[in-house]
């Protein structure tokens, strides 16, 4: 029986979380049909497109994705505090952009003058806009519902396009969260749809790869901040520079055509006590060896603890390749 969200999410044990979405039907999210030969390559660009939108209406970055064949990995940061500093009319602001609102966030931003119940039943609905602005649940809801409308219209037939629900994975430390994204980042390298990070279409990586060459970072995704410490600002606790280069050893080493090593003198593997054995492990088989939440063992007990949930998986797998 499937966990309900809630009892995956604790925003107070990490923000960082892995979603997988699949199709449910035979016919390809992406890519081309081989029975049919028809292609779906351009609905990659309908994924991707609506995904960076969404971040930034969302209090919710995006830190890695990848587009597949028939279904979506997505690496996201949920920003609860800065859904608490945006002001009410902020609030409304973004939820309009993507739906409609009610008679009464109407009058709001028009600048009409409101009763006193009225200000209150708005204060209520901006409450609960501002809870879902940073809701993983309504994050994927908005992008995958969008994604199957357009793909239902085109294919011309209803009903279910996704499975009932994404798959969610807590991501606890950084270990857990370096070895996820490189996973997501290698996906279309293990499925040998390319051949290098950096000719992967519809990916975090590549996107990063073409703003690093001009020493930059993209606006779009949540920025490399450096390695972790009490000053740090924020964005993703490593550097860009070593995340890139290790992907890129990583590749050459899933791929059996290519020459690769990963030395254990690697700066981002050695600073993360993680042997070089377990990384190709971690990011060929991430979703395998892992179901549910992910990290070391004192990240997942405390998680457990705080969700009141009795049984602490993934202790025998994290222990061995997180150490």
């Amino acid at each position: 029986m499937p966990i309900a969200r809630k009892r995956q999410v604790s925003l107070s044990d990490t923000k960082y979380y892995h979603c997988i979405s699949r199709c449910v039907r035979r016919a390809f999210l992406c890519g081309e049909d081989r029975l049919t030969g028809k292609s779906y390559e351009h609905r990659r660009d309908w994924v991707e497109e609506k995904l960076l939108a969404l971040a930034k209406v969302f209090c919710i970055d995006v830190s890695g994705y990848a587009v597949m064949s028939n279904h979506t990995h997505i690496v996201l940061y949920v920003d609860d505090n800065k859904a608490q500093r945006l002001t009410d009319k902020a609030i409304v602001i973004r939820w309009h952009k993507l739906f409609k609102g009610n008679w009464l966030t109407q009058k709001y931003i028009n600048g009409d003058e409101l009763s006193v119940s009225e200000q209150r039943m708005l204060a209520d609905d901006i409450a609960e806009f501002r809870l879902r602005l940073a809701s993983i649940s309504w994050f994927m809801r908005v992008l995958n519902e969008d994604i199957a409308r357009r793909a239902n219209k085109e294919d011309g037939c209803t009903g279910r396009f996704w499975e009932g629900r994404f798959k969610s994975q807590a991501l606890l430390d950084e270990a857990a969260l370096a070895a996820c994204m490189a996973y997501v980042d290698l996906n279309p390298v293990r499925a040998k749809m390319a051949e290098t990070p950096e000719t992967s279409n519809y990916t975090s990586i590549k996107k990063r790869i073409e703003f690093a060459r001009q020493g930059k970072q993209p606006k779009s995704l949540r920025r490399f901040a450096g390695n972790s410490g009490a000053n740090m600002p924020s964005g993703l606790p490593f550097d860009l520079t070593y995340y890139i280069q290790l992907v890129e050893l990583t590749g050459r080493c899933i791929r059996a055509d290519k020459q690769g090593y990963i030395s254990d003198s690697q700066p981002l593997l050695a600073r993360l006590q993680i042997e070089p054995d377990n990384w190709l492990k971690l990011t060929t088989q991430f979703t395998k060896v892992f179901h549910g939440a992910v990290g070391r063992k004192q990240a997942v007990t405390d998680f457990c603890e705080h969700l009141h949930k009795k049984r602490r998986a993934n202790l025998t797998q994290s222990e061995q390749l997180l150490g």
